[in-house]
């Protein structure tokens, strides 16, 4: 069974989405969520999501990406 949910009620985006949804690009997003003290980034064992509200809050407070 798969659930279709809308990209901007999902709590944790991948890459993909996030790409999407922000409009930056993937490598931009894996550059900035390779830091250790990102705040958006959540890692489950290898696989790497992004926290859609987090990551809406750094976007809204940086100047330029």
């Amino acid at each position: 069974m798969r659930y279709d949910i809308p990209i901007w009620k999902k709590s944790n985006l991948t890459l993909d989405e996030a790409a999407a949804y922000t409009g930056v690009g993937v490598c931009k997003l894996r550059e900035m969520s390779n830091d250790e003290d990102c705040e958006f980034v959540l890692w489950i064992g290898s696989k790497r999501l992004l926290k859609r509200k987090k990551l809406d809050e750094y976007i809204e407070d940086m100047y330029s990406i």
